[in-house]
């Protein structure tokens, strides 16, 4: 028995991948704010969001536009999509859709995603995903202007069964149903970028493309693993069984950034990640991400985010006393 308890403590231990702990670093929560309900001929036009937004179409089918785009992307039922923030874009019954004083359908915003929807309706639920403001360009950054999750790949249906009970909860309206949607939206977000990882010619960059391809993925795994350790590149390639050569150079061509190059970016995410707790002692910290000493980490620190570790520290803990 107590063997096989040591062995779940030790899976548990081990169970930790990058996206999970590059969500967690960002804080990141989707949060369902509502919808659209349309019918007839209709255009929605929305501004640039500066933040990262998910729509999902539930029932009937719409067109996307976006000045990113080589043409109009049709939407149909069950497909999700994701925008970085950084675009304006269009919602619209048609591929070219008139001016909105020339619709002759009906829209409106609805924060009950089932409220008033009647047979023949399009419904799109939507919402954003709230991420620490200081890093949130660790996930933006590396997303195109768009992510298409069709209905027709195969975490679908997931897909729609995540959709199908977030409806139903919304319907029912029953004691925790507000926890409850919380927790599906956030399934719904984590599924949707799954789904982008798997997709092939999936238009990512940075650490999401490396994530994705399945010869540089494990070498993510075991930099995040175990970010202190002296990782070198011919220890990196050994582990993906690739030359040291050829590892570096599928590494930058993919990631966009040498190997040690994420090593050393990864270990100054988490400690500004660590540096919030202002009860770990600089020097515990320092050997945490992978320094022998306090002065060589707030050396390397400084270099890269421009402060030092105690100055960086003192901010967020005048930032926290304004908010207070």
């Amino acid at each position: 028995m107590l063997d096989r308890a040591e062995k779940l403590r030790d899976r548990s231990e081990m169970i930790s991948d990058p996206l999970s702990q590059i969500l967690n670093l960002l804080d990141a929560r989707c949060i369902l704010s509502g919808g659209l309900i349309a019918s007839g001929t209709w255009v929605r036009r929305f501004a640039r969001p500066n933040a990262l937004k998910i729509m999902a179409v539930v029932e009937g089918d719409c067109w996307l536009l976006m000045d990113t785009f080589p043409a109009p992307l049709r939407l149909t039922k069950g497909d999700i999509f994701l925008v970085n923030g950084k675009h304006a874009m269009t919602l619209a019954s048609e591929p070219a859709p008139p001016a909105p004083d020339v619709t002759s359908g009906a829209i409106r915003a609805v924060s009950d995603i089932v409220a008033h929807r009647h047979d023949g309706d399009t419904l799109i639920m939507g919402g954003h995903v709230a991420v620490d403001a200081v890093r949130q360009s660790l996930l933006l950054d590396v997303l195109p202007p768009a992510v298409h999750v069709a209905s027709t790949t195969p975490q679908a249906p997931m897909l729609d069964w995540l959709l199908d009970q977030l409806v139903r909860e919304d319907r029912v309206n029953q004691a925790g149903a507000e926890a409850t949607r919380a927790l599906l939206a956030q399934l719904l977000f984590v599924q949707s970028l799954r789904a982008t990882l798997l997709a092939e010619g999936a238009e990512t960059s940075g650490w999401l493309k490396a994530l994705g391809d399945r010869r540089l993925a494990p070498a993510l795994q075991m930099i995040h693993a175990d970010p202190a350790r002296n990782w070198t590149i011919a220890e990196l390639a050994r582990g993906v069984g690739m030359s040291r050569t050829g590892f570096a150079l599928r590494f930058r061509d993919v990631a966009g950034m040498a190997p040690l190059a994420y090593v050393f970016n990864w270990r100054m995410r988490l400690a500004e990640c660590k540096l919030r707790d202002i009860g770990v002692p600089l020097s515990e910290l320092a050997r945490e991400v992978g320094y022998s000493s306090e002065s060589a980490f707030s050396n390397a620190f400084k270099r890269a985010t421009g402060v030092s570790p105690k100055r960086f520290r003192s901010q967020l803990s005048a930032n926290v006393a304004k908010v207070d």
